[in-house]
């Protein structure tokens, strides 16, 4: 049976051409195909950029392409090829270009590494960096702008939280922008002040858009750059495909420019900024040839996030008693949008994090009814467990990142309370109600290694191996399913189950291979691991040296 299943060799031609591929024979380690009958095989052979066999080569006889090359995973594990179903690509290339504060101990650390970068690269304009998060840090509170106004003395300096949905200004940036202390706030944003009711330089979502003036507009030069830093660090990551979150229109046509050119290593799947989306209305799902560049999808906003408090919740924050979160677009806004897109064949993915949020979209989908259209809810992170069934029933795709769960352990309890954390990065409950859930890594909020997002869906615990008494344990996934997250999902999510997820004859040679065994390995063992090998449509795009 085994023979049968796998050993015919489906021919189909590559659109862009067999130029683009490597014939493959990749042996030597376990290769896992993510297919239930047969989840493991001996050899995967690869021709023009098709898989052709899988399976045991005692079996059958194979006929081999001339200069087909063989691959010995020297013990590596084979898999099908992993998606990040939602980062960012070009802020994962733009963090690797710019002032980064990931990592930072401590308010005086980041403000210190802000000193640094002032100094050696004097810069000329407003300073714009990004990546810090307070978690943890001995001060017990955000970055504020006395933190660098003793050393920025007047260059504008806006940092941006790890999660994309705060930053503080330093006084020369709120000077320059025009925000003082009788400064209104927008609707879904909020500005916030001290006990002395003086600005601490923090502004909340959609009140960041009152210092974006404050940015230039990236040249196309930036832009080419970084994609280029992108491409190069999801491959190393061993990423084979993106799916790309709120995406500048223009560089829908900036990609589609670097796939002409060969510059596009992975497989991208945009989903395009809602405010922008009018030529996507206008002409409908749109593709690259080889389709390597996919686009049809928009991104709504329905709320914040939990680490900033602008997620939006039913009751009040359990550690801020004054707020319940952020509404950052209004219902008739949302509405309008999904409308157009139903009409026009687009796939919706929607932006909800607090308990509201998730019901506010979950409402707004029941009215467009979507099932069948393969709508997302993108985090899906605090859902009331009445609701979480709620996905199933409309067709609903729960599209989460793991190591959210990993990260926010630290704080969630405290914004949450013990009752709402039922519900919370409930992967298992999804998934046992019968919703489809996909897997991804938010980079660059997070860091975007694959190995990290796949031990925290199974260990549901921090890199230290701590998870806290409350944090629900049980809804953990196991590997397989696991495996399904960043695979067979993830093609599902983006419409390509019959050409990607499983390695199957036939489908497109998209293939991820790591150092531990995802399947066997102690769970401690997982995020110590690297990607040795990653390839797309049957091409080599990274090897480890």
């Amino acid at each position: 049976m085994k023979a049968a299943l796998f050993a015919a060799a489906a021919t189909v031609a590559l659109t862009a051409g067999p130029a683009l591929a490597q014939n493959l024979w990749i042996s030597g380690g376990p290769i896992y195909t993510g297919v239930a009958d047969h989840p493991t095989a001996e050899v995967v052979v690869v021709q023009d950029g098709r898989i052709t066999f899988v399976g045991d080569p005692k079996t059958v006889r194979l006929k081999l392409n001339p200069g087909t090359e063989t691959i010995d995973l020297k013990g590596a594990a084979l898999f099908p090829g992993f998606t990040d179903a939602h980062a960012h690509l070009r802020g994962i290339g733009e963090r690797e270009l710019s002032l980064n504060l990931e990592g930072a101990q401590s308010a005086a650390e980041a403000a210190e590494r802000v000193k640094t970068y002032l100094a050696t690269r004097k810069p000329s304009g407003p300073v714009w960096g990004r990546g810090w998060i307070e978690t943890g840090w001995p001060e017990g509170r955000f970055l504020s702008r006395e933190d660098v106004d003793a050393f920025s003395t007047g260059q504008p300096v806006l940092l941006v939280r790890a999660d994309g949905h705060a930053l503080v200004a330093n006084t020369a940036a709120l000077k320059a922008a025009g925000i003082d202390e009788t400064t209104k706030a927008p609707a879904g944003g909020e500005i916030l002040k001290g006990p002395d009711g003086k600005l601490t330089g923090m502004l909340v979502d959609n009140a960041m858009a009152l210092v974006r003036k404050l940015q230039l507009p990236p040249t196309e030069a930036d832009r080419r750059a970084a994609f280029d830093a992108a491409f190069k660090v999801e491959a190393a990551y061993g990423w084979t495909g993106v799916h790309s979150m709120s995406v500048d229109w223009k560089d829908v046509g900036l990609l589609e420019a670097l796939n002409a050119e060969g510059k596009t290593p992975l497989r991208v799947y945009n989903a395009v900024d809602a405010d922008q989306a009018g030529p996507l209305f206008a002409g409908g799902p749109r593709a690259t040839k080889d389709g390597r560049i996919t686009t049809r999808a928009i991104k709504l906003y329905e709320d914040g996030a939990l680490g900033s408090r602008g997620a939006a919740l039913f009751e009040p924050y359990a550690d801020a008693p004054g707020t319940s979160g952020l509404v950052r677009t209004p219902p008739e806004t949302m509405r309008a949008a999904m409308t157009k897109a139903k009409k026009a064949g687009i796939q919706v993915a929607s932006h909800a994090i607090g308990d509201r949020g998730n019901a506010n979209v979950l409402d707004l989908y029941a009215e467009q009814g979507v099932d069948g259209l393969r709508w997302r809810i993108e985090h899906s992170q605090i859902v009331r467990p009445a609701d979480i069934p709620r996905f199933a029933k409309l067709g609903v795709i729960a599209s989460m990142q793991p190591s959210h769960a990993i990260g926010d352990l630290h704080f969630a309890p405290a914004r949450l309370g013990e009752q709402r954390l039922n519900g919370a990065y409930a992967w298992e409950s999804f998934l046992k109600s019968g919703a489809v859930v996909v897997g991804g890594s938010d980079a660059p909020v997070e860091r975007g290694d694959a190995l990290v997002e796949f031990y925290a869906a199974v260990a549901r615990k921090d890199l230290k191996g701590f998870s806290a008494a409350d944090w629900h344990p049980e809804e953990a996934l196991s590997r397989a399913e696991a495996l399904k997250l960043f695979t067979s999902s993830a093609a599902y999510a983006r419409f390509a189950e019959k050409e990607l997820g499983t390695l199957e004859p036939g489908k497109r040679a998209d293939l991820s291979a790591f150092s531990v065994d995802l399947m066997t390995a102690p769970e401690a063992e997982i995020p110590k691991g690297h990607a040795v090998l990653t390839i797309v449509d049957g091409k080599v795009v990274y090897r480890r040296p």
